[in-house]
């Protein structure tokens, strides 16, 4: 019987407790007591285990300090441990003290809401997240000594390739994410991707800038200064950067926060030795534990059906060498045949063992790749040639579509494989319709290509998805501007099935979805010898990413695109190449390149007799004059455009042109001749139906028809444009259109219908990160409208 005086002391003590290290005292001396008074050792953490049915790791948790038991357990074990009745409510009542001021600390709101964009780019916590419990207690240690380091806490979790390092990253990130109120910042750097193209972190750098609302124009043009004004933005905030999948340190550094407000997460199967002399701290994963893995599988299959096998689960368990991703597929592979016994399952990772030799780790006793091969083996065989064609995918995910361009069949037939990768867990199925792969397992899939496949058919393949992409995205740009000039596509080989848009809104939610894609398929193309699929996707690209104000991303593919065409003897591939990247530089403002491209599409054009892609160039250069101011000669390259239109019998590009003139006609203080000229290019347009560029003139008209003072029929003319740029999907020029409404409205005294425009076009140019939307907003207050976004 326990004394009394023991009983009070464990009740007093026990109303005192508010942290989890001194619950895990009072537990210790509960053990102790026992030990004592039944005159024997005190219980080992294996005879609990055998008594409760925990694991060894969890109970050492309890004891340790790191994991607070639930409710249930905690009844359980102070009642093994002989607690009388009136220590039993105590502990109870201190444990939940516990579980309360934690989660006081850890749900605690922040103090104020920022006014800058708080990015929250977390992937979804994993609802069947298992174990690592000392690792997350390392990790909350780190936490409470955030501070301490002059640039902030920097933690490597490195391991090899499926130990769990980003499932771990991602949970804890979750559960602290509530300490980091300015934001939490999530890439995956792809460093071990099966392409071997990690990203290159200026480009995550301007992905950061652009997650906290840093406007395209006031990105910095050298990736020194980008790397300094993303840590700028960070200084003082607290924020938490988790930097998954990184190749090696050089890729890692222009990433990391110089606050010590900050703390950064990375992983890596790389150890990462010199950010850990620079002052990281590294926690290697290891191999789950025996008992972890087991409860991994009591998730994923059940408790009854583990615990009915328990021999055969210990060898999956061994077989798999306690690798999360290899449990969680075999895991898949038992959950779909439910009425098989597990050790079928056992048997087959057996007979598996030599069939992936170079994948296995230096004392095999480690090697993922037995699990796929399990897992690849039961696949039926239209299954198993999809996977192998994962493979030349640039990835990061697909549709049924192009899967089925992938293996040359219609969609039709590929959507049962699509159904049993994905059952198999060789695929997942993040959103409806899209199917991605883990690295590993593209890498696996293309190895089993090369292992099975013959070349030609592998290159068939790579190209068959490329022209899929190519010829998606050619109608698409189609479906966004009916009357841009046409290019010769890459004949589409057979068995290419390029997914049906039937109207512009889902030609440019195609583009949305498929625009990392497209982006690496550029990148791919180039680097795997098909030089004109690199050069039109981007041309497919440009329209679509200019609208967007992506001009980081235009200038990127246009000059992976121009090093492709390059290498063709095809000039008027050059010159459109040419005269996008042009764009890209104008709109970034940087002038002097984007003349350089521009001549040279220029010389090209005439070299090939292209008058329509050189009077389009001639545009271009129209446009770069005017932000230079030289508007004389921006007025005489438009109407060097319209005649090279008129000798091509282009009414589009005649209808564009004669816009151009009325606008530099219109900036030089000739608002007649303006109006004369708008007039004859909505003829044109009218006539040809062309709405997008439609748009376009009507704003010009209502500009000239406003500094006429004929303010009434401007601001007609500006809300008929506006419409139409809606309409197409152009919302940069939708607020700038807008912007002279309000002009209009203001100018006939009307101050709320001004106001209302100038909203708009704040809020669509906050929406853009378009620098004119500050100036906008100091120009309305300035004139008394008091626009708010």
């Amino acid at each position: 019987m326990t004394s009394p005086s023991m009983s009070v002391s464990v009740v007093d003590r026990a109303s005192d407790v508010t942290e989890l290290d001194e619950l895990a005292q009072l537990l210790r001396h509960l053990r102790r007591r026992q030990a004592r008074q039944r005159g024997r050792a005190e219980l080992t953490y294996r005879e609990i285990a055998a008594r409760t049915g925990w694991s060894i790791g969890i109970i050492a948790g309890y004891f340790g300090g790191r994991t607070l038991p639930p409710t249930d357990r905690f009844d359980v074990l102070v009642a093994l441990l002989d607690a009388t009745p009136a220590e039993r409510g105590a502990l109870a009542t201190a444990r939940d003290r516990v579980q309360e001021n934690r989660r006081r600390l850890e749900v605690a709101p922040p103090s104020g809401v920022p006014d800058w964009p708080v990015p929250r780019q977390l992937p979804a916590d994993s609802v069947r997240f298992v174990g690592r419990s000392a690792q997350v207690a390392e990790l909350d240690a780190l936490l409470r000594s955030d501070g301490a380091a002059p640039g902030g806490v920097v933690v490597v979790l490195s391991g090899t390739a499926g130990i769990g390092k980003t499932a771990l990253a991602v949970h804890w990130a979750h559960r602290v994410a509530a300490h980091f109120p300015d934001g939490q910042l999530h890439v995956n750097l792809q460093g071990y991707a099966p392409d071997g193209a990690p990203l290159d972190p200026a480009r995550v750098v301007r992905g950061f800038l652009d997650a906290f609302g840093v406007a395209a124009e006031r990105v910095p043009v050298g990736v020194p200064a980008q790397v300094g004004l993303y840590r700028s933005l960070l200084a003082g905030r607290r924020v938490l950067v988790v930097l998954d999948n990184a190749r090696d340190a050089e890729q890692v550094r222009p990433l990391l926060p110089g606050s010590p407000t900050c703390l950064t997460v990375v992983t890596s199967r790389d150890e990462l030795s010199s950010l850990v002399v620079e002052g990281a701290h590294r926690l290697a994963l290891d191999l789950l534990p025996a008992e972890e893995a087991r409860h991994l599988l009591v998730r994923r299959l059940g408790a009854g059906r583990v615990a009915a096998e328990p021999e055969t689960v210990a060898e999956v368990v061994r077989r798999c060498a306690g690798l999360p991703l290899a449990l969680a597929i075999v895991a898949a592979r038992a959950s779909a045949r439910p009425r098989f016994p597990l050790a079928t399952l056992a048997g087959e990772l057996r007979q598996a063992r030599d069939s992936l030799d170079p994948f296995a780790a230096g004392d095999g006793t480690a090697d993922a790749r037995v699990a796929f091969s399990c897992s690849y083996r039961w696949l039926s065989p239209a299954a198993a040639t999809l996977f192998r064609r994962l493979g030349a995918h640039p990835g990061p995910e697909l549709t049924a579509p192009a899967a089925a361009s992938l293996v040359g069949v219609a969609p039709a037939e590929v959507r049962p494989a699509l159904a049993e990768l994905t059952r198999a867990h060789l695929l997942d199925e993040p959103a409806p319709g899209r199917f991605a792969s883990h690295d590993l397992l593209r890498a696996f899939a293309a190895e089993q290509a090369y292992r099975m496949d013959p070349a030609d058919d592998r290159r068939a393949a790579a190209r068959r998805c490329l022209d899929h992409y190519l010829h998606t995205a050619y109608a698409a740009a189609m479906l966004l501007y009916p009357y841009r000039d046409p290019i010769t596509l890459v004949p589409a080989s057979p068995g290419v099935t390029p997914e049906r848009l039937a109207d512009r809104g889902r030609a440019r939610a195609w583009f949305e979805a498929e625009q990392v894609v497209l982006l690496a398929a550029v990148r791919q193309a180039a680097d795997t010898g098909f030089a004109e699929h690199s050069w039109q996707l981007t041309w497919a690209l440009g329209d679509f990413l200019d609208w967007r104000g992506q001009w980081h991303d235009l200038l990127a593919v246009h000059r992976i695109a121009l090093r492709a065409a390059s290498r063709l003897s095809d000039p008027t591939g050059q010159a459109h190449i040419r005269r996008g990247l042009a764009r890209a530089y104008i709109r970034l403002g940087r002038l002097r390149p984007a003349r350089t491209h521009l001549d040279r599409a220029i010389e090209l054009s005439r070299l090939v007799g292209d008058n329509a892609t050189e009077a389009a160039s001639h545009l271009n250069l129209s446009l770069l004059l005017e932000h230079q101011g030289r508007l004389d000669e921006a007025l005489r390259h438009s109407q060097r455009a319209y005649g090279l239109f008129r000798a091509a019998a282009h009414l589009a590009g005649q209808a564009r042109s004669l816009n151009a003139v009325g606008w530099y006609h219109c900036l030089l203080g000739d608002h007649a001749q303006a109006l004369a000229c708008c007039r004859r290019a909505l003829a044109l347009q009218t006539r040809i139906g062309s709405r997008n560029d439609l748009a376009s003139t009507m704003d010009t008209l209502g500009y000239a028809q406003d500094k006429l003072g004929r303010h009434r029929e401007a601001v007609a003319s500006y809300r008929q444009a506006v419409a139409l740029y809606r309409e197409t999907g152009d919302r940069y020029h939708e607020a700038d259109t807008l912007v002279h409404l309000g002009e209009a409205h203001q100018a006939l005294g009307e101050r709320g219908p001004a106001s209302d425009a100038w909203r708009r076009a704040i809020e669509i140019l906050a929406e853009l990160r378009h620098p004119a939307a500050d100036g906008l907003r100091r120009r309305a207050e300035a004139a008394g409208q008091a626009v708010r976004d």
